[in-house]
């Protein structure tokens, strides 16, 4: 993440929330960026918000709730094997 110019105050995703996925997310907080975790269905929401303190959670198969947050990410960490 250092390697692609992430920073304090960035906003990044992390798409993905397996092992690699868990610590891209504790690395982006501890880095002081701004965290959105991107996974298909709400089963991991709680493990991303309270146990790994990221700051934001979109389910993207909720096309609704993907196009609400509208949001743009300075850097993508894709942790998808497939």
């Amino acid at each position: 993440m250092r390697y692609y110019g992430c920073k304090a105050g960035d906003k990044i995703a992390v798409a993905g929330l397996g092992g690699l996925g868990s610590m891209a997310v504790k690395f982006g907080v501890a880095m002081g960026c701004h965290v959105t975790v991107l996974s298909r269905g709400t089963k991991k929401r709680d493990e991303a918000l309270k146990v790994l303190k990221a700051h934001d959670f979109i389910d993207v198969t909720d096309a609704a709730a993907v196009k609400a947050k509208g949001e743009a990410f300075s850097h993508i960490v894709d942790t998808i094997s497939a």
